[in-house]
């Protein structure tokens, strides 16, 4: 009987192709699955930042309202917008940021007047995106370091968007994986256990505190609350500011 070459062949091929899909695995998928520094969209209007926020001066809650007191800071709707531009009506600095002229910005302003005019919103694109399974507050990062860097509440936007006033477009500055958010919720002494910025499934609930813990040894008694709500009166079980 025969050695039967071809067989012996694809026997030793399946550890080999294991082996390689391990290595794969382990030494690219980090840094595939890493959130890079992603290039800038192209949005609708050349909205030039360092022109309004740097030159202009214009604080950054005037247009994201909404990012001291609620999870999301919120964009101008075109209303906002015209409350200056109905007065501004011709670009005099134009656009560096973008490398436009006085002229070539008038084009933008226009485009911004058309929506306004249709009652059209305007589609501007993300630049910074989490995972679907990240919970992340604004009001609740935005009151923490102002109050520890004893700083206004616009101040710290600069923590996790960079120095905004001295970019045309918006870019993203900071990894916002989960090292880099660990490493500054380390730095700042906030909780970094799971609950605080990950969605709880079914099988991780833990009962919200003053609620009535189901069976027998914890019947009648009310639940404990987790160790970082104790280092953190201001939230509750859920992650919640209270």
């Amino acid at each position: 009987m025969g050695i039967n070459l071809p067989r012996l062949f694809y026997i030793a091929l399946v550890p080999v192709s294991l082996a390689t899909v391990i290595v794969i695995i382990t030494l690219l998928a980090p840094r595939l699955l890493a959130n890079p520094l992603r290039k800038p969209p192209a949005e609708p209007i050349a909205f030039d930042h360092s022109v309004h926020a740097g030159t202009l001066g214009i604080n950054c809650l005037f247009c994201h309202r909404t990012a001291p007191v609620a999870g999301t800071a919120g964009l101008p709707d075109v209303q906002q917008c015209m409350f200056c531009h109905q007065v501004v009506s011709q670009s005099s600095i134009g656009a560096p940021g973008f490398g436009l002229s006085a002229f070539e910005a008038q084009a933008e302003m226009d485009k911004l007047r058309t929506s306004w005019k249709e009652q059209r919103p305007i589609n501007w694109e993300r630049v910074h995106r989490l995972p679907d399974h990240v919970r992340f507050l604004h009001d609740a990062h935005v009151s923490a370091l102002a109050r520890l860097q004893n700083v206004e509440p616009a101040a710290t936007c600069a923590n996790c968007h960079g120095d905004v006033k001295n970019m045309g477009q918006v870019t993203q500055v900071r990894l916002l994986n989960m090292g880099d958010c660990l490493s500054c919720h380390r730095q700042n002494n906030a909780p970094t256990e799971c609950v605080v910025c990950h969605k709880r499934t079914k099988l991780s609930k833990t009962p919200a505190r003053g609620r009535k813990v189901k069976g027998t040894a914890g019947r009648g008694r009310e639940a404990r609350p987790t160790q970082w709500i104790i280092r953190h009166p201001g939230f509750s079980s859920d992650g919640v500011i209270l």
